[in-house]
């Protein structure tokens, strides 16, 4: 359930100032949930670790930039075949999850209340993927310090991504370098630039673009690929959406 400041109003980036989109996003609910679980994460680190050093603290950083350094690699992942795909909308049971966590983001890219990720498809991952790579390298501790890792990768991510969206040029180089490319992504062609704050992946399997002329554009840019045709097939999301009207 969204806060009441998220339910009394809409907000679209493409309308916000910086300040604003500051306000609004602590005060979404599943930022407010990762803020919550990276301090608790932390501390359960520390108060178990300082009774408890078992664990030697370079397994800990090892744990730690482990954590980073998978995260850019799982999010490609999942973002080029996952939510790119066509597999969820074509069965009813996974219709409504691709829809929210993905689709109505690209039908409507400015549109915040869309952006943020689902806390109920982040968390799990998050955890998952972060938690097993923590504990094989550093055991319970480890699995801690990863998990407190990716809640916070995520957090930055996720602004990230606002800013991406946000009527705003950025001061810093690097958020305008990634906001150029994901404003590619989404107005020129989804085919690539897959990434949100890292491209290497996008660059090692070749769906990095620099530039709208190193890629022709895309007629599904907006739907994915979810065309009026594939709607008559597989008409769940469709249904979905104009309910939603």
């Amino acid at each position: 359930m969204l806060g009441r400041f998220w339910r009394e109003r809409t907000h679209h980036l493409d309308r916000m100032t910086l300040r604003e989109l500051i306000i609004a996003y602590f005060q979404y609910p599943a930022v407010l949930t990762y803020i919550l679980l990276f301090i608790v994460s932390c501390f359960v680190l520390v108060s178990s670790w300082g009774t408890d050093k078992t664990t030697h603290w370079s397994l800990l950083l090892i744990s730690t930039l482990t954590a980073i350094l998978v995260y850019p690699a799982v999010w490609y992942l999942l973002h080029r075949f996952v939510l790119h795909g066509q597999f969820l909308y074509r069965m009813p049971a996974t219709a409504a999850l691709w829809k929210r966590i993905h689709f109505d983001h690209h039908q409507d890219p400015n549109n915040l209340s869309v952006l943020f990720g689902a806390l109920y498809t982040t968390l799990p991952t998050v955890a998952i993927v972060t938690m097993t790579v923590g504990n094989l390298i550093g055991g319970y501790h480890g699995a801690i310090a990863a998990f407190a890792t990716g809640l916070g990768t995520t957090l930055v991510y996720e602004f990230c991504h606002c800013i991406q969206h946000l009527h705003y040029v950025p001061k810093f180089k690097f958020l305008r370098k990634i906001k150029r490319l994901h404003l590619l992504h989404h107005f020129h062609n989804e085919n690539g630039n897959y990434g949100i704050t890292n491209y290497f992946w996008d660059k090692v399997t070749g769906t990095y673009y620099g530039q709208s002329g190193d890629i022709s554009s895309s007629e599904t840019v907006f739907n994915l690929g979810y065309s009026e045709q594939e709607s008559l097939r597989y008409p769940w999301v469709a249904e979905l959406s104009e309910n939603r009207q």
